[in-house]
């Protein structure tokens, strides 16, 4: 039985430290939805920048004055509302769900297929709308995919941001559903959710993986996960030149590339010709240091290059991405988990960096 009051947390996107817990009414699901409750919450760099107002470069998406932050969960849906039987273009027997199935949220709802439009953007999780860092929360049909028994709530809640973006940024640009595979090699910039959850998966798929970090601890981690080689790009700053240098002078295949201002130009250097730099992120920066502006348009003509930008995936991605983790048993790389009432905490903890994987709030305990 659910309760009548349910706990979630809210930002009014003016900082990680005036994060605050409010109650609400549980609310009843409508016409082709359901009502989740929510296990488990993953953290992403995305959920910190709105929480201090800072996830502002979609120009076009007004954002609230509060907000529930956090787009990724895990849950059991527990109660269904009715099914409508007009011609709603999302109808489905996939999109059939019933009492007691365990969930994973999509980030855009309403992106389905193909690519990204301007409206899947106004339809995000965590910003613009309501996101998951509540106990109780109502979802579409068509916005939740049921879970693989083999993982955990903490686990599964990993997917949805990290996974899919490193799944679309290793295979969307691949011809009749191919996806990466023996003979190619990937550079995961970084040892955050979806470096790690690119190397687990370009690993599994055959590839060749070069992990860069900091850390030596981190990057012997990476090992264990299936990385072929590592750089740690303090001892070794011109990492780009240590990649060819690995690859005989060839380059990487695609580069994850998400650190920005501060590493896109050596990602051009490092990438094969002909190659593709997935741009996810700006960890180092959104702009080059001051005279050191990065002239894109030649460093694409220099080796021929594709840089291609990612949010996120769509829904028939992740199911596609779903069979690939099950066959091949990935488990994601959860680093720390917090409890609900350390969202906050957790944020900030995330914030830092000093992560391996996942950072996740558990909401309920299993």
């Amino acid at each position: 039985m659910a309760p009548q009051k349910i706990k979630q947390w809210k930002s009014g996107q003016n900082g990680l430290d005036k994060l605050y817990m409010e109650e609400a009414e549980i609310p009843t699901p409508g016409e082709d939805e359901v009502l989740v409750e929510i296990r488990s919450v993953s953290l992403n760099y995305r959920d910190t920048e709105v929480c201090m107002g800072l996830y502002n470069h979609h120009k076009h998406v007004k954002q609230p004055p509060a907000v529930v932050p956090g787009s990724d969960m895990c849950g059991i849906v527990v109660a269904v509302g009715p099914s409508s039987n007009t011609s709603d273009p999302y109808k489905s027997p996939d999109f059939v769900l019933k009492e007691g199935d365990r969930v994973v949220s999509t980030f855009a709802q309403t992106h389905i297929t193909g690519q990204v439009q301007a409206r899947d953007l106004t339809n995000g999780l965590g910003s613009p709308l309501p996101g998951v860092l509540t106990q109780y929360r109502i979802f579409p049909t068509h916005g939740l995919l049921k879970v693989p028994k083999y993982l955990s709530f903490d686990e599964a809640a990993c997917l949805p941001i990290a996974a899919v973006t490193a799944w679309m940024s290793l295979n969307c640009m691949r011809p009749n559903g191919d996806i990466i595979g023996v003979g190619e090699t990937v550079v995961c910039q970084g040892t955050g959710g979806v470096s790690i959850s690119a190397a687990q998966i370009a690993s599994a798929a055959g590839a060749d993986v070069i992990v860069t970090s900091s850390s030596d601890e981190k990057l012997e981690k990476a090992k264990q996960l299936g990385a072929k080689q590592v750089i740690n790009y303090r001892n070794t700053p011109e990492w780009d030149d240590e990649v060819l240098r690995l690859t005989s002078d060839r380059g990487a295949d695609v580069v994850i590339e998400v650190g920005g201002a501060q590493t896109l130009r050596k990602s051009f250097e490092a990438v094969r010709f002909g190659g593709l730099i997935a741009c996810i992120g700006y960890l180092s920066g959104k702009q080059d240091a001051e005279g050191d502006r990065t002239n894109t348009n030649l460093l694409c003509l220099k080796r021929n290059v594709t840089l291609k930008g990612i949010i996120n995936g769509p829904r028939d991605e992740f199911a596609r991405m779903l069979k690939f983790y099950e066959d091949k048993q990935i488990h994601p790389v959860v680093d720390k988990v917090f409890k609900f009432d350390e969202a906050d905490k957790a944020l900030q903890y995330l914030f830092t960096g000093g992560h391996f994987g996942k950072v996740v709030v558990m909401v309920k305990e299993e």
